[in-house]
């Protein structure tokens, strides 16, 4: 945790692997096993699951939760409040397994998510504020809506 700032009321597990030049911010929860890249900024009341992977340079704004089985690329952008899922058919159950979800570099999404677990969220998509994701993306995209759909081609 070289250059780390981590505001006093984070729990950043001694079993997480943080990168460089990170920023943790208030009452953030980082789990064991999850890997931070380096130059991340995690805000105010983040929930950072066990074995979450997160890439470099990735902002994640507040109030967001990433569950197991998610991997987020690097220079990725996610909006306050976004919630990742990892259960397609949530029960309690003794058969429940983990679906992963990758998010793939230079993706933004909006405040107010929530991305469906089984997806991939192709290279510099992006979702708009308050969209459900529930389908694999198209790189270069905007989506929007409930459920999010490709909406145009991005050209930057």
């Amino acid at each position: 945790m070289k250059n780390c700032f981590i505001h006093k009321t984070a729990d950043v597990s001694s079993k997480s692997n943080i990168g460089e030049n990170c920023k943790i911010w208030n009452n953030a929860q980082i789990r064991e096993h999850a890997t931070i890249g380096k130059n991340c900024i995690i805000s105010k009341d983040v929930y950072i699951d066990k074995n979450v992977v997160i890439g470099d340079n990735v902002k994640i704004q507040n109030g967001v939760s990433i569950f197991d089985g998610v991997k987020i690329g690097s220079n990725v952008f996610v909006g306050p409040h976004t919630c990742f899922t990892n259960d397609l058919y949530p029960r309690i159950n003794s058969e429940w397994s983990i679906v992963d979800t990758l998010v793939e570099d230079y993706v933004s999404i909006g405040a107010n998510c929530t991305i469906v677990c089984g997806i991939t969220i192709k290279y510099n998509s992006i979702i708009g504020a308050g969209s459900v994701l529930t389908k694999d993306t198209k790189p270069n995209f905007l989506y929007l809506g409930n459920p999010a759909k490709p909406i145009r081609k991005i050209d930057f």
